[in-house]
Parts: C-alpha cells; sequence; structure tokens
C-alpha cells in the first residue's frame, strides 16, 4: 500500500534535526519521502492522511517483554522475585498450550499499538508461535532465545536461529540468548558462548537484576554474574543485559568493553523491589540504554510512556540531579537506541530507505497543550491518550481507537481469559 501522511510536524529523530513541518510517504513498508510539504506531487496513493498537526514519529520499541505472560496480569503482585518465580510464574507456565501463546500474544499486541510500540524484544516458550502471530498481525517481532536448564536444547537454538534470523522482509528477527545465569548450567552456557563465537552473535539475558542474585552467583562461582558470563566468552561479540540493577566497579567496565547494552525496566524492578537502575553511570561512561516494559505479570502495563517517565524521574531522584538523564536522551532510548539493541538498524528513525515503523502523536490533548517543547511533552506529560495511530511495516494496525489486526478485540479478549481462567483457576 502507498500512503501519503501530510501536514504533519515532523520528529524524525535524526541527530540534531529539529521538529519540522511536512509529509511523509510509505511505498509498501519503505519510507520512500520525508521532508517539507510537496505541493503538486504527481504521485498516486492508496490512501493519504491529513495529520492535522499533529506529530509523526518513529514508533517506540519495546527491547525487553514477555508478551504472553498477559495472563499472569494481576494474579501474583507484591512478591520478591525468586518466590514470584518459582511459586507463581513457573507453575502457571507449565500449563500453558500453543493455542493459550497464541491468543495472549495477540492481547498484548493490542496493548502495545495503543502505547506506540512498533516492535518488540520478546522473550517467551513457543518460538513458532511467536512467528505466527507475528506475521498473522502484521507486528514487528524480535524473538530472542530464552533457553534455560527447564527447556530447550543447543542444537534446538541454532536451527531457531538459522530459522527466524533471515526473514526476508524483518518482520520477524532472532537474537540469541538465554534466561539467566541462575537458571542456566555452565554447560549449556558455554555452548551459547561457542554459537556465538561461530556465527559472530551478540548474547541476551536477564542480568544483576536483584541483589540475591548477584550474591548467589558469588557464593557459587566467586565471580558476579556479569563476571561469570564474560569469563565463559558469552559476550565477546556484544549483546545486551535485561536490568543491569546491582553492578559493582569491575562490571561497568566489562559492560562498556564488551559494547554491550544495558536494556532497563524501571516499572517492574519498583514493583518487584529489584532497585533502581544506575542509568546516570552508563550514560557518562557512553554505554547504550535501551528501555523495555518487562512482561504483564511483573509491571503489570506494557507501557512505554510511564516507563520513559520513570527511567528519567528515578535517575533525579537517587542523584540528587535535577538535570540527571535529560528527557530527550530517554526518548532516544525508547526509540533509536531499542532499534540498535534489538538488531533493528532500519527502524530506527524516519528516514528515506527506513522501515515505515511510525507513531501520530496527537498534540490536541489537554497534556500536550501548550506546545513549547513536544519532546519534553512527550516523556514528562505523554500518555497513551496520545497515540492516534500506530503504522508497522507501512500498516496501519491502530487508529483512533480501532484496530486492524486479523481477529476482532472481542475474540482476543474472549480467549484470553478463557486461557487465564483454566490456567489459574
Amino acid at each position: 500500500m502507498n500512503i501519503r501522511i501530510y501536514n504533519v510536524r515532523i520528529l524524525t529523530m535524526e541527530a540534531e534535526k529539529e521538529i519540522f513541518d511536512g509529509e511523509v510517504w510509505v511505498k509498501g513498508d519503505t519510507i520512500a519521502y520525508a521532508g517539507p510539504q510537496v505541493p503538486d506531487t504527481k504521485e498516486t496513493w492508496d490512501k493519504e492522511i491529513d495529520g492535522q498537526r499533529n506529530l509523526l514519529m518513529p514508533g517506540f520499541k519495546d527491547a525487553h517483554t514477555h508478551s504472553a505472560m498477559t495472563f499472569l496480569r494481576s494474579h501474583a503482585d507484591d512478591m520478591k522475585l525468586d518466590e514470584w518465580l518459582n511459586t507463581r510464574v513457573f507453575p502457571a507456565e507449565a500449563k500453558l498450550t500453543g493455542e493459550d501463546i497464541y491468543w495472549l500474544n495477540k492481547l498484548a499486541i493490542m496493548e502495545y499499538l495503543t502505547s506506540g510500540i512498533t516492535s518488540v524484544f520478546n522473550m517467551y516458550l513457543d518460538k513458532p508461535m511467536e512467528d505466527k502471530v507475528a506475521k498473522e498481525t502484521g507486528f514487528r517481532t524480535v524473538i530472542c532465545e530464552s533457553i534455560n536448564d527447564f527447556g530447550g536444547t543447543l542444537q534446538q537454538v541454532e536451527e531457531d536461529y538459522k530459522r527466524y534470523s533471515h526473514d526476508p522482509d524483518k518482520l520477524v528477527s532472532y537474537q540469541l540468548g538465554f534466561h539467566a545465569e541462575y537458571t542456566t548450567s555452565r554447560e549449556l552456557m558455554e555452548g551459547l558462548a561457542a554459537l556465538s563465537e561461530k556465527y559472530k552473535i551478540p548474547v541476551y539475558t536477564h542480568c544483576s537484576e536483584t541483589k540475591k542474585e548477584v550474591e548467589d552467583c558469588r557464593s557459587r562461582t566467586g565471580m558476579t554474574p556479569i563476571a561469570y558470563m564474560d569469563s565463559l566468552g558469552l559476550f565477546r561479540h556484544g549483546g545486551g543485559l535485561f536490568h543491569g540493577v546491582h553492578l559493582d566497579e569491575a562490571d561497568f567496565d566489562i559492560v562498556k568493553t564488551r559494547g554491550l547494552y544495558v536494556i532497563t525496566n524501571p516499572a517492574s524492578n519498583l514493583k518487584l523491589a529489584s532497585g533502581i537502575a544506575p542509568i546516570k553511570r552508563y550514560l557518562e561512561m557512553g554505554i547504550p540504554v535501551a528501555i523495555g516494559t518487562d512482561g504483564p505479570a511483573s509491571n503489570n502495563c506494557l507501557d512505554m510512556f510511564r516507563e520513559m517517565f520513570l527511567t528519567t524521574g528515578l535517575q533525579k531522584a537517587i542523584c540528587d540531579d535535577p538535570e540527571a538523564v535529560p528527557a530527550m536522551e530517554v526518548l532516544k532510548m525508547a526509540v533509536v537506541n531499542g532499534a540498535h539493541a534489538m538488531g533493528l538498524p532500519e527502524c530506527d528513525v524516519i528516514a528515506e530507505g527506513k522501515k515505515a515503523d511510525m507513531i501520530l502523536i496527537d498534540l490536541q490533548q489537554p497534556n500536550m497543550q501548550p506546545i513549547q517543547n513536544i519532546e519534553k511533552n512527550l516523556v514528562y506529560s505523554g500518555s497513551k491518550q496520545n497515540v492516534k495511530m500506530t503504522v508497522v511495516g507501512g500498516k496501519i494496525l491502530y487508529q483512533d481507537g480501532k484496530y486492524y489486526l486479523d481477529s476482532s478485540k472481542e475474540e482476543i479478549f474472549a480467549k484470553a481469559n478463557e486461557s487465564a481462567q483454566r490456567i489459574l483457576g
């Protein structure tokens, strides 16, 4: 489909480029033009959209989530992480079927779309079902490998890499990863390090989320999780750490030297009392930070606006510094850094040749007025109510409260509730 979106303010998220008035042309799944208004275009369009001087910008990238955990929303709250995982989450997940994951993923995608999220870095149990849902809905998904001692083999991991990392239209892609040091044997981690070396690919994992996790790893290995995993060769080709809350001085140096991304999840870390990641320190060291929601069982919502505000607000508080982690830096984390952390450089900005993953932000809402600094409004006062339209790969999937998916809202809600009630009683 060829789409023209005109009469918009455009925030491309390119470095040093300010918001300007103009229009964007989409041809297929790609941006063909992003610039000043064209008075007499000779192009023909399947659809023309008057943006009414609202803001068009790249979509947010949820750089860490577990989509199908929607069935656990508000089920296991107010608990410590280890108790939460072992007594409530893992036993419930053992009852999931592929059909459950199919509908629970769709429910999550609906929420992502309302939050202006155009792609997710999803770590969960059923990769063929993730692939199926992404392609049926048209929602961009990066599958993060989740092998651990409870499931998966190195042979299957290698097959997953070959199967999902070469999708010609990049709607579905793949990154090597594993659940966490504390759920994964040394033998498995060494095997993953060998695969990383064989294919020269990065590795992603939950890491240094709680003090207990770090202390337990020190007791077992004499090292922090980051130092231990690095000693096994897991980070020779980069990668990323989900959470990265509790680090010592040597850990920071490893993260910097290995070129790792840190994906912060402030709402989840607060709710589970895991702590507050040292974002200001990461930025001062030149360590790239992206933002994730984590899963809807620990958050409990999939809302990038809330994550952005918490990312900056918490740093200002713990650093006793109102200048810590400014709004534009947070916006970059949620958009550009997320794309790069997930291996989606073609989705980072609005520019000719990039993928048409974009959102239209309603500026005609009280929380966006007066219009003095739109970027700061997005971070400090923006909310889901401002998302008018979400476009993924050149397809409008959400607009003015309506979803354009392959299943109806009513069917998705009904199926998700059936799954939750059957599993959780």
